[in-house]
């Protein structure tokens, strides 16, 4: 099996490594945390000192960091990892950032002789745990076929998006829409609660109706109606509500970009703003519930 490095073992990262390890490959793994590297190291990783040291041996390089920024530093700044990584090996970056970083990222890869997709995820922490995301993948339609197998470890769902940066493109209009819809959900359970329904009991009538949607299915906002996701453990863990303004944020400068009206994805980073401003920017994206009760 070919090498792998894998730079970003945070919520995501880690259980998508953990993945690569379950399926036997061999991964030499880099984090500026030091207990996400010991707990990939338990599972039989190789800890790096730098990225450069990670990747310096590798056939596969996958990063899963948190914005544009940090990917364009690693790749293009002073880390300067591109050049690191030798000619022919394929990269894969699954972060969540911007088109434009992604193209960039392409475009100094196919200098060096690198192939590479952008092929951000979809599925939350739950799927990257149980091997179920969907890679939504931009990039050449060969290299997704020479990638196929390291991501069918990681994942359930793979989508070829188009081009370079296309991968981009769907997943930050995804999320626009995930964050629309958990906040139609949570106000319509707040509307529900506060004229005597039982969340629960109109949880299981909207989700049967037409009003059903994969908040309601999978990610239950209000607190003890749902096993297993974040509104049943105060919120804690999944996706941040930082990561989710993030991705409004990017969706936004695209829509300004292309000259493209999303009321409702501006509607939606405005209230995720609100939220993270009144401290709760760690808290998992379904505790927009809490915002909404508040203002009700």
């Amino acid at each position: 099996m070919p090498h792998i490095a894998f730079i970003g073992l945070g919520h995501m990262g880690g259980p998508m490594a953990a993945n690569l390890l379950k399926a036997g490959h061999s991964l030499s793994v880099f984090d500026l945390v030091p207990a996400a590297l010991e707990a990939a190291v338990a599972l039989g990783a190789t800890a790096a000192p730098n990225a450069v040291h990670a990747v310096s041996h590798a056939d596969i390089v996958i990063s899963m960091l948190p914005a544009s920024q940090h990917v364009e530093s690693l790749y293009l700044g002073e880390a300067a990892l591109m050049q690191a990584i030798p000619g022919g090996a394929l990269l894969l970056e699954c972060s969540t950032i911007s088109p434009d970083t992604a193209r960039k990222v392409h475009a100094a890869a196919q200098k060096r002789g690198i192939a590479m997709l952008d092929a951000p995820v979809s599925g939350g922490t739950a799927g990257a745990a149980a091997g179920t995301l969907t890679f939504i993948v931009g990039g050449e339609a060969a290299t997704l076929e020479r990638a196929r197998p390291v991501l069918e470890a990681m994942g359930k769902n793979l989508f070829h998006a188009g081009a370079a940066g296309a991968g981009q493109v769907a997943k930050i209009a995804n999320n626009m829409l995930l964050a629309i819809h958990m906040i139609g959900t949570a106000e319509a359970l707040n509307l529900g609660v506060a004229n005597g329904i039982d969340p629960k009991v109109l949880s299981d009538i909207m989700r049967v109706s037409s009003g059903g949607n994969w908040s309601l299915e999978k990610y239950n906002p209000w607190p003890g109606v749902m096993d297993g996701v974040p509104a049943s453990r105060d919120y804690a863990g999944g996706f941040g509500v930082d990561l989710m303004l993030k991705d409004l944020g990017l969706a936004m400068e695209a829509a300004q970009a292309s000259r493209v009206a999303t009321p409702l994805g501006s509607t939606a980073r405005s209230l995720y703003a609100l939220h993270s401003g009144q401290g709760s920017g760690q808290l998992d994206f379904s505790s927009i519930q809490q915002l909404i009760k508040r203002r009700g």
